[in-house]
């Protein structure tokens, strides 16, 4: 069952004082998300990620096509409270702390009093902010309003959950906190729709991804369709090598590198493969690991951008962060 639902969207921005001109953000845009999908939302700088996020979200028009969510348009205001949302930059008020700001957020969306409490302490210990629940929000970096937002997103329990770059400003442990609150909303069904420019956390949570470039959809899929490309290598690890076969493995590979007392060979293709291994069992070494070499998603994301006309930023939302730069 499809819960996102994207045809035909186009939106074109008008840019410039005195002699304006379109700027198209997102060019005929057709995707769309199953129940319980984790689904990455992939582009580079100025691709119209943030503009299709806040189509969806109904803080923008799009020029033209259209997009439903839950099976009803985004017009549709009773469908809010069945979201949540956390936009690229959020801002909050300063001088409330995070249980005060989730306690307000929980009032707004109606959540009876006797069970706001316990959902607002639950969610603070989730995102690794119960202890600074009584520190105003002024004090918190930018990663710790990261985590406050995410923790508004999922206050209403929603069906399904819109992040917009919800790794950003985050510290390793932080993007592992995070990707853990991911994980357990897919657990519990929940469709999550998310924009990333982290690719690795992209490639260990979503399902599914779309690449967009310039505003069009470049490509969408499964990870393991999407990644489904030649193997461009192998790598072997290898222990208890002699300093002769060493010298031997050494020479074959296309590339080593020495770890202590294991060696990693790389083979560039199967008759290599075969008398590297072939060297290393006949002179004692033993084989720790052997495994082929592919592309990553972050590899397979720039290929598929560089080899697109206007790969560079120069997208409506570039254009326009370049024409604010400029008019001061």
């Amino acid at each position: 069952m499809s819960v996102i639902e994207i045809t035909d969207l186009v939106k074109d921005f008008e840019i410039g004082f005195w002699r304006k001109r379109p700027v198209r953000a997102i060019d005929g845009l057709s995707l769309s998300v199953e129940q319980g999908e984790v689904f990455g939302f992939l582009g580079p700088n100025g691709a119209g990620k943030t503009t299709t996020l806040k189509i969806l979200m109904g803080l923008l028009r799009p020029t033209s096509g259209s997009a439903r969510i839950l099976g009803m348009p985004v017009e549709c205001v009773s469908m809010r409270r069945r979201i949540g949302y956390l936009p690229e930059h959020p801002y909050f008020y300063d001088y409330l702390t995070p249980a005060e700001l989730l306690s307000y957020a929980g009032r707004l969306l109606g959540i009876p009093r006797a069970e706001l409490g316990a959902r607002v302490d639950a969610l603070l210990e989730r995102v690794g902010l119960a202890h600074v629940r009584r520190l105003q929000l002024r004090r918190f970096s930018k990663g710790m309003i990261q985590r406050i937002g995410i923790a508004q997103a999922i206050l209403n329990n929603p069906e399904v959950v819109f992040l917009d770059e919800p790794m950003s400003g985050l510290d390793p442990l932080g993007r592992r906190e995070v990707r853990e609150v991911i994980a357990s909303l897919r657990a519990r069904g929940v469709t999550v729709f998310f924009s990333s420019h982290i690719l690795p956390d992209v490639e260990a949570l979503c399902d599914r991804v779309a690449i967009l470039n310039r505003g069009k959809l470049q490509q969408a899929g499964a990870l393991h369709d999407i990644l489904q490309v030649e193997i461009a290598g192998h790598e072997i690890m290898l222990a208890h090598v002699s300093p002769a076969a060493r010298e031997r493995l050494t020479r074959i590979s296309s590339s080593f590198l020495v770890l202590g007392d294991r060696l990693q060979l790389r083979a560039g293709n199967p008759a290599q493969l075969r008398e590297i291994l072939g060297q290393a069992l006949t002179g004692g070494a033993e084989l720790i690991s052997l495994n082929p070499i592919r592309p990553s998603l972050e590899d397979h994301f720039f290929q598929e951008v560089a080899g697109q006309p206007g790969a560079a930023p120069a997208g409506a939302e570039a254009a326009l962060e370049s024409h604010r730069s400029h008019s001061g």
